[in-house]
């Protein structure tokens, strides 16, 4: 039980570490969202855009395929599974979104949007920073990684073995047969 946990430790370790990457590819792969300002307030540049929506679309789908990857790898090494290796997978992968999510944000465009704002001036088009509005995407990563793994253990994983020898229903197992004695 203990290189099961050790294992499962180092599994969740490097899930959530592979966030980081995920930050950096929804930072690079994610639309930008135009602001521009008039002297007193803030405003979309393009009412009608869809960048804010491809903002979370673009994480949602990038940590589709982090859980898919991680689900797989976390099976390959490992396949006879078990309760601890599931459970590392499914903490590492959340840890790791909400590392991503918290590196996409740091590493992107300014988050006071007020201050650059005037800093840039009146009615130069700027970026607003990277929002995760839905919050719920942050479980698409250990969704998919869960999902994909049990697909995994149940299509390729261990069996139990089978009993010896096939029993009709209501007979007694064994040798208490009832027609032994006659």
């Amino acid at each position: 039980m203990k290189n099961e946990v050790l294992q499962a430790a180092a599994v969740m370790v490097a899930v959530a570490v592979s966030g980081v990457l995920l930050g950096l590819l929804w930072l690079w792969l994610s639309p930008r969202v135009p602001l521009v300002s008039d002297g007193r307030a803030v405003f979309l540049k393009d009412t009608e855009g869809e960048q804010a929506i491809g903002v979370d679309g673009t994480f949602t789908l990038l940590a589709l395929g982090f859980g898919l990857v991680s689900g797989v790898v976390a099976f390959l090494l490992r396949r006879s599974g078990g309760v601890p290796l599931v459970a590392g997978l499914a903490l590492g992968s959340l840890l790791g979104a909400l590392l991503a999510w918290r590196a996409g944000i740091w590493l992107g465009p300014e988050t006071d949007v007020v201050a650059h704002a005037k800093a840039v001036g009146k009615g130069v088009v700027f970026e607003a920073p990277l929002e995760l509005k839905a919050k719920g995407t942050l479980l698409a990563w250990p969704v998919a990684a869960l999902a994909v793994h049990l697909g995994l253990t149940a299509l390729f994983g261990p069996r139990d073995p089978e009993p010896p020898y096939p029993t009709p229903y209501g007979e007694p197992r064994g040798d208490a047969h009832p027609c032994a004695g006659a």
